[in-house]
């Protein structure tokens, strides 16, 4: 079962700041964690029900460093509406 430590980030791009005034959260998350997983997240931890969620499977870019071809790490990146008046605490935009 998924927990809080499934979460790694919430993406602060130029995107999902734009996102986030019409209420909607870019959550990167380990690529283990199912929609319903993160529902029963964001209900046990956070105290709000998703009105919607999206998932998108990012995968790792191809770079090179110093030479040596190697490849950023895989992730799951969900897309959460969050319902009118719910707020998480750690988001201090």
């Amino acid at each position: 079962m998924a927990d809080i430590t499934d979460i790694k980030s919430i993406m602060y791009t130029e995107k999902s700041l734009s996102q986030q005034e019409s209420g909607i959260i870019v959550m990167q998350t380990s690529q283990r964690v199912s929609k319903n997983q993160l529902k029963h997240i964001c209900s046990e931890y956070f105290g709000f029900t998703p009105l919607r969620i999206n998932s998108l499977n990012q995968q790792g870019k191809t770079k090179k460093f110093r030479g040596i071809e190697g490849s950023r790490n895989n992730f799951k990146k969900f897309y959460v509406k969050v319902p009118e008046g719910a707020k998480i605490e750690s988001l201090k935009v």
